[in-house]
């Protein structure tokens, strides 16, 4: 299992905890409560493992295509008045990350990073409606060759109190790419014309980097 660099001073940190507490448990308790220390001890090593791994992706490359750009589960795909940056009507489609799901953030499109701005906030359950208005949050727009945009907003929940970020303004990303990671329970939204053809229900399962969240209208004019 590949673990993403997010979680390297994180599992060293445990690693070390662990087994100084099964070392002193193996020195002062019976042998069967020896054994259910390092049991405990492994178990919690491997779900905090689990929580930064990092698996391969394959991202499908078709033009105009907009891919999921985190695991989790549909919770919303809505129109709504997007205040940030567009001050206009978008469709939004929000993906909820448990904490048992890849935690990894992915660029929905390929595209340059036309807009960038992290802003401190509250920390709301991720789910929470207004968790996108309140919560900490870090934006970013990619605009394609096309001169669509798309936007992605990576949101801290009530756990999740610590968002990274890989990119800068004028960088230019293939879809797929890592846009950044969010520790611990969280969600993303993605911001998209209201013309977008969208392509996942609520409550339906997605994997970042490769789910087709929705296709982009082909735009004659900028072809």
């Amino acid at each position: 299992m590949r673990i993403h660099r997010e979680g390297h001073s994180t599992l060293i940190t445990l690693g070390t905890l662990l087994g100084f507490v099964t070392a002193v448990a193996y020195a002062i308790l019976p042998d069967r409560a020896f054994r259910l220390v390092a049991f405990a001890s492994a178990a919690t090593f491997g779900l905090v493992a689990q929580f930064f791994r990092d698996p391969p992706r394959i991202t499908p490359t078709t033009e105009g295509l907009v891919i999921a750009p985190a695991d989790g589960t549909i919770v919303a795909v809505e129109p709504v008045t997007e205040t940030e940056y567009f001050r206009d009507q978008r469709l939004k489609v929000s993906i909820y990350m448990s904490v048992l799901n890849v935690h990894v953030n992915r660029a929905p499109i390929t595209g340059r990073v036309i807009y960038h701005r992290n802003h401190p906030g509250q920390y709301l359950v991720a789910f929470h409606p207004k968790a996108s208005e309140l919560n900490e949050r870090n934006t970013v727009i990619l605009e394609n060759r096309a001169g669509q945009q798309v936007l992605v907003r990576q949101i801290a929940g009530l756990l999740a109190r610590r968002i990274r970020w890989y990119i800068h303004v004028a960088q230019w990303l293939q879809a797929g790419d890592e846009l950044g990671f969010i520790k611990f329970g969280s969600r993303c939204d993605v911001f998209l014309p209201l013309d977008a053809d969208v392509r996942v229900y609520l409550d339906q399962q997605v994997t970042g980097g490769e789910t087709v969240l929705a296709s982009l209208k082909r735009s004659e004019d900028a072809y």
